[in-house]
């Protein structure tokens, strides 16, 4: 007669094998490296209502977001690049910054000067890994200013080879009735005449090898109903990813685009996001929570590595299971 719990093919006691061991190695992979749940590892909500004048500073939220000051390790994967990126004091920018400056390049970057508590921040943060740090402020709504940036990007770091253009504009209207022509204005001039002009200034100094990487949105293929103007920039940015990706691709440059889902940044805090929709931010995704700007930080470096040589005209998405690509 058979033991009690024991089948003669052998299945319940392999099924009992098999939770014994997933019990003894719980959290750990077959190389022996912790494993983090990707739904307790940050913050979910609900969070504290709470708002900023724009353009808003991370230092001041609650919490903090992660950038991946203490978790971002390098590896030497753009050593001796040149990168520029605009809004490099927070979000999606500072988290590429730092990350560049811990894989081996120097790193200029631009934001408003309302934004100077949270860029010199980053600045230090470059500096600490040897790396060289330009801190370039100004208002990239004025072709004028774009032009003198790359410039002084160009001659701050001696060269240029990796262009993030990722400063943008977006504010909550309930109706397209809300929006005035001035505020249409400000965000269409920062978030698609901006990187217009940005990339003329830099084409003549990019080399075969060289970068550019455009931040969109799931707001592109997939709009909020209250983000009318902000929206419609995001798919003016994945679209011109993939046209300029077609004309500079056989010069040796590539062009590519990151589409983050609702990530933890001051551009929620400053008007980005109603109270109400802040409070709850990101807990609709099958994670449960927002993104950090840190666990963006290596898809960025992806794009920019000699690594990703064939990866042009692509969009590579991140928003906790929702949305698109």
């Amino acid at each position: 007669m058979n033991e009690p719990n024991k089948i003669s093919n052998g299945k319940v006691t392999d099924a009992l094998n098999a939770t014994d061991f997933q019990k003894k190695n719980e959290g750990q992979s077959s190389a022996g490296q912790n494993l983090e749940n990707p739904v307790n590892k940050f913050p979910k909500p609900p969070f504290k209502s709470q708002s900023q004048p724009w353009p808003g500073l991370a230092g001041k939220m609650d919490p903090k977001p992660d950038h991946g000051e203490k978790s971002y390790k390098g590896s030497g994967r753009l050593t001796g690049r040149k990168a520029l990126i605009t809004g490099g004091d927070s979000g999606m920018g500072r988290a590429a910054a730092i990350a560049f400056a811990r894989e081996g390049a120097d790193v200029a970057i631009n934001y408003l000067p309302a934004e100077e508590p949270d860029a010199k921040e980053v600045i230090d943060l470059i500096e600490a890994e040897g790396r060289k740090a330009i801190a370039i402020p100004g208002d990239i709504r004025e072709e004028a200013f774009c032009k003198k940036m790359v410039e002084e990007a160009v001659n701050g770091l001696g060269a240029l080879d990796i262009l993030v253009n990722n400063a943008g504009r977006q504010q909550s209207n309930a109706s397209i009735l809300d929006i005035s022509t001035e505020q249409f204005d400000w965000t269409m001039k920062t978030n698609i005449y901006a990187p217009f002009w940005i990339i003329k200034a830099a084409l003549p100094y990019l080399q075969p090898g060289s970068v550019i990487i455009g931040t969109t949105s799931e707001q592109a293929y997939d709009p909020s109903a209250d983000l009318y103007d902000y929206a419609q920039t995001k798919a003016a940015t994945m679209n011109y990813v993939k046209s300029l990706a077609k004309q500079l691709g056989p010069k040796g440059i590539r062009v590519n685009g990151v589409a983050p889902g609702p990530i933890w940044t001051p551009l929620q805090v400053s008007g980005g996001a109603t109270q109400e929709k802040l409070v709850k931010f990101g807990g609709d995704t099958p994670l449960g929570r927002p993104g950090q700007p840190a666990e963006l930080a290596s898809i960025y470096v992806q794009l920019a590595a000699n690594s990703g040589s064939y990866a042009n005209g692509q969009v590579y998405g991140s928003a906790g299971g929702s949305g698109q690509p």
